[in-house]
């Protein structure tokens, strides 16, 4: 009778082990998320719904802006994102407004770039770059002495961040319509020179504080002309703009970044009534098929909590886009996983995350805790703060 319950508990222990295995195993195993399933943007299928969102770094400190071996290997890092979407990239030397960004308007530039995608293409990632100009928000300093262009001679009553230091800006000259029909131009040669980097496509930065948001605002535009007044003559500039990217890339390789919900007041504190405009300027994106719809909701310091509250942001947009949506703004996985099961996002894209955890995807998969980012060098440094951080590297199970 011993021999026989021996038997049964080796039999039992035999599969107790194999069971262990088992649950050790699945442990080890990226659980389902909805952050980690794969989709497909037009023609371009990305293994996960995770983006590392554009984010300026100040970090290329050469006299032609243009990126080098470091950059190549910042974006390496973290190519395991589905989506990786570069800094904000300067379309041509009058576009410059922050210091130590890149730019895309010379054959030098185009070549730094190369070694970017190149190196995230070599990890099969995928790469957008996200193409700016500064307007107002720019500086005498950067410009040779002449002063920046915008909509509308307003100072924006913002600070300019310059190698010497940081200096308010300044009024702005008005923009004549020649001028903007050159600056369109400038786009289209900016996306032809990024698809000649060997990227996979563009996004149009149209949050604050772009020049293209400056048209959008009627505290800095005050045009009387086809660019001015109406919401739909404040707008032509960004569908303009749109339709030449698309000539180069055909809409599934373009999109477009919004902040809908900023106050461009500058130092005055009564916010613009800006729903209305991007109301129009979303519900008219339908036409375009564009990749996908970067929304981005990001609080101001001086915002009540109540009132950030009530923006709900993919609650008012969602309904009105048709396309693909990715969604911005300080998400957590859990939130970001829970905004993609209610549909109201397709994609979600991360910041300041990425930049202390080169590899996301994977801490995300195996819900290991994320290493934090030291604000000290988040846009000034040189390798510290920048392609330092770790990856977790073998990863170890979850417990």
């Amino acid at each position: 009778m011993k021999a026989k319950y021996f038997t049964f508990d080796l039999h039992f222990a035999s599969k107790y082990t194999r069971f262990s295995e088992f649950a050790n195993q699945m442990k080890r195993q990226p659980d389902k998320q909805p952050l980690l399933e794969p989709i497909q943007i037009g023609d371009l299928p990305l293994t996960n719904r995770i983006a590392m969102a554009s984010m300026t770094r100040g970090r290329v400190k050469n006299a032609a802006i243009a990126p080098t071996p470091v950059q190549a290997l910042y974006y390496e890092q973290r190519a395991t994102a589905g989506l990786i979407l570069t800094e904000g990239t300067w379309i041509s030397r009058q576009a410059i407004g922050y210091a130590y960004v890149p730019g895309i308007f010379t054959q030098e530039q185009i070549e730094g770039w190369q070694l970017v995608t190149n190196a995230v293409h070599g990890q099969g990632g995928h790469i957008f770059l996200q193409l700016g100009h500064a307007g107002s928000l720019s500086h005498p300093e950067f410009l040779d002495g002449d002063v920046p262009v915008a909509p509308s001679a307003v100072n924006p009553n913002f600070t300019a961040f310059l190698p010497s230091g940081p200096q308010p800006t300044v009024v702005p000259r008005e923009l004549t319509p020649a001028e903007i029909r050159a600056i369109v131009r400038d786009y289209r040669t900016a996306a032809q020179n990024a698809k000649t980097a060997g990227f996979d496509g563009v996004e149009l930065h149209a949050q604050h504080p772009s020049l293209i948001a400056q048209f959008l605002s009627d505290t800095l535009n005050q045009r009387t002309d086809a660019y001015g007044g109406s919401t739909a003559n404040k707008a032509r500039f960004l569908f303009e703009i749109l339709d030449a990217l698309i000539e180069v890339w055909g809409s599934q390789r373009v999109s477009l970044r919004l902040n809908p919900f900023l106050n461009y007041s500058g130092s005055t504190t009564a916010p613009e009534p800006t729903l209305p405009t991007y109301r129009y300027v979303v519900e008219k994106l339908n036409a375009y098929h564009l990749a996908f719809l970067h929304l981005m909701d990001r609080r101001e310091p001086d915002l009540a909590e109540e009132a950030y509250a009530q923006r709900r942001v993919f609650e008012t947009f969602r309904p009105l886009y048709n396309g693909l949506l990715m969604a911005n703004g300080g998400l957590s996985q859990d939130k970001a996983n829970a905004l993609l099961r209610s549909g109201l996002a397709d994609l979600v894209s991360f910041g300041v995350p990425y930049i202390a955890n080169p590899d996301l995807v994977e801490r995300i998969a195996h819900h290991r805790p994320l290493a934090q980012a030291d604000p000290a060098t988040f846009f000034v440094g040189d390798d510290e703060g920048y392609i330092d951080y770790p990856a977790l590297n073998p990863l170890p199970a979850s417990t």
